[in-house]
């Protein structure tokens, strides 16, 4: 009897140990940067569809440069980045890659020789430029393909960035990160709007444009409310006077001059523009040109230029520079 009893003992210990090894086992699975190597999945809507991932990948490779940007933002160094010197040139944010990140190519022509050396864990896609690339992806890993240009997400590009934050964040487990990064943006538009306010700003007509030659051809692209730029600037307390009957696809109209001549009378409007240093059409072009210097706006003083490197695509970071661009082109302290 006390050899059996001897031996029950000994199993009893032995199940009690093997649970607290899987009890650790478990904690170990999640690491301190937030990933699980448990096989845990998460299920979202992509461009492509219904997509079930392994959660929290930890190789990430980003293709287009807005998730790149909101990786950054989620504290996540991604693997690869396609085009990075194109990302350091016109993206615009404070926090940077790390010297082991690695370039893949274009975003129009990922190099896939160059992603498969990164042996990622998950591929970020957008479907306008790389849906004939999608079947050569998912041979080297998992692929998320966004939609940033399909026919819900135009209706309103801001909010469909950060609705691409939050299903970005999911995967990769970051929710609260990514909380925090869009309460930031709110907080710093926020912190604008007063300064417009406190400039007696508040309520102004505006127009937004990029601008720039074409073709030998002075170009206008005019933003719409449903651009980012758009929605900025209404969060902002500005009214955007161009409008159009339709979502324009990319945020925005190409014009010519003769179409500011709709907005002649608009004497208190605020007209912002972006050009590169060496294609300043304002100043090569419509420098004494009758059509422009005659606009009311013009002659008011209310044109205001923006840095050339102010980017309208971008994720989270760069619309917290952007607010801020915005603002500073009109108030001057």
């Amino acid at each position: 009897m006390k050899k059996t009893a001897i031996l029950v003992s000994l199993l009893v210990l032995g199940l009690l140990a093997a649970c607290g090894d899987d009890e650790r086992s478990d904690q170990d699975n999640h690491n301190e940067n937030g990933t699980n190597d448990s096989g845990e999945t998460v299920t979202i809507e992509d461009a492509m569809g219904t997509q079930t991932i392994e959660k929290g990948p930890e190789n990430i490779v980003a293709l287009e440069w807005s998730y790149a940007e909101n990786l950054l933002a989620l504290g996540i160094q991604p693997a690869g980045v396609a085009d990075l010197d194109g990302f350091h040139q016109w993206v615009n944010i404070d926090k940077e890659f790390d010297e082991s990140v690695e370039d893949v190519g274009t975003r129009q022509e990922p190099n896939l020789e160059a992603i498969r050396r990164q042996d990622p864990d998950l591929i970020i896609a957008v479907k306008f430029r790389h849906e004939q690339y999608l079947d050569q992806l998912k041979e080297i890993a998992p692929v998320v393909t966004f939609a940033p240009y399909g026919e819900e997400a135009i209706q309103d590009h801001y909010e469909n960035m950060l609705n691409e934050m939050k299903t970005l964040a999911k995967i990769v487990n970051k929710q609260d990160q990514a909380e925090q990064a869009i309460a930031d943006l709110d907080s710093i538009i926020e912190e604008q709007k007063q300064r417009i306010t406190d400039a007696g700003l508040e309520g102004s007509e505006f127009i937004a444009t990029q601008a720039f030659t074409a073709q030998n051809t002075p170009t206008l692209r005019l933003f719409t409310d449903n651009s980012m730029v758009g929605k900025v600037m209404n969060e902002l307390g500005f009214e955007n006077v161009y409008q159009t009957d339709e979502p324009e696809v990319y945020g925005y109209s190409e014009v010519t001059l003769e179409a500011l001549q709709n907005f002649q009378d608009r004497k208190d409007l605020q007209f912002l523009y972006i050009v590169q240093e060496d294609d300043n059409i304002f100043e090569s072009d419509f420098k004494g040109n009758p059509a422009w210097e005659n606009l009311s706006f013009v002659q008011n003083g209310n044109t205001h230029q923006l840095p050339g490197n102010t980017w309208t695509f971008g994720g989270v970071l760069s619309n917290q520079v952007l607010a801020k661009q915005l603002v500073d082109a009109m108030v001057k302290e």
